[in-house]
C-alpha cells in the first residue's frame, strides 16, 4: 500500500513491478484492495497522471478481476466512474476507459456500474 501510494513519477511502473511479486496475487481480495485499490483511490497524483496510465493500468486490473473475482472487479472500477467530475483532458481518458469496459464480456455488477457511470 505504500509503495502505490506514494508520489512518485514512475509509480505506475512501479505498481506494475509489483503485481509481479511473489507475494501478490489477484486471486486474494486484501492484497488487491491493498495495491490497486490503494493506488487508484489513495494516490491522486499517480492514478490521474496526464497521459492516462494511471487509468489503464487500472482498466487492465479490472479486466483481469472481471475473470476471478467480479465482485472485486466492481468496486475497484468506482474511481472511473467519478469521470464528469474531472477537467476535460482527464474525464475523457477515463470515460475511454469506461467505455473500453463496456466493450467486452461483464459481470453483471461490474456492467451495472460501467453502464450507469457512462449513461
Amino acid at each position: 500500500m505504500l509503495q502505490a501510494t506514494a508520489n512518485r513519477e514512475q509509480v505506475c511502473d512501479e505498481v506494475r513491478a509489483l503485481l509481479d511479486h511473489p507475494a501478490f496475487t489477484l486471486d486474494n481480495p486484501n492484497r488487491v484492495r491493498s495495491l490497486i485499490g490503494a493506488f487508484a483511490a489513495g494516490n491522486p497524483a499517480g492514478f490521474h497522471q496526464p497521459d492516462g496510465a494511471g487509468y489503464l493500468l487500472l482498466t487492465e486490473q479490472i479486466l483481469h478481476l472481471n475473470q476471478r473475482n467480479p465482485q472485486v472487479a466492481a468496486r475497484m472500477v468506482q474511481p472511473l466512474s467519478r469521470w464528469k467530475r474531472f477537467e476535460p483532458g482527464r474525464s475523457l481518458l477515463m470515460k475511454q476507459q469506461l467505455e473500453r469496459l463496456q466493450e467486452q464480456e461483464l459481470s453483471p455488477d461490474l456492467y451495472e456500474i460501467v453502464t450507469k457511470s457512462l449513461a
